[in-house]
């Protein structure tokens, strides 16, 4: 495979992820941390660095909104609930990767 088609393909998973992330509001932050080690926050900010090691100024707020499909604010108003005992004590138990 090319370096070319190589990208292409690893830009059009990126996309299928934060769309299907998008979809998933019944999904919580806290709970893709629990599972995964990284959230929707995580993959915003990965997106910002990249974004700023290559000379494009994004801040955190724009690399959110790439990811959330709308503002963060927003997005918390919208699907975001508080985190149960359960959830907040399985976040805690499970490993930290960064």
């Amino acid at each position: 495979m090319d370096d070319q088609t190589r990208l292409e393909i690893e830009a059009a998973a990126f996309r299928r992820l934060r769309d299907h992330l998008r979809t998933r509001t019944d999904v919580q932050n806290i709970d893709m941390m629990t599972l995964t080690g990284f959230c929707r926050n995580c993959l915003s900010r990965w997106y910002q660095e990249e974004a700023n090691a290559r000379g494009i100024e994004m801040d955190k707020a724009e690399g959110r909104e790439i990811v959330y499909g709308m503002p963060y604010a927003e997005w918390q108003e919208k699907y975001q609930t508080e985190a149960s005992d359960a959830q907040k004590a399985a976040f805690e138990a499970s490993p930290k990767a960064h």
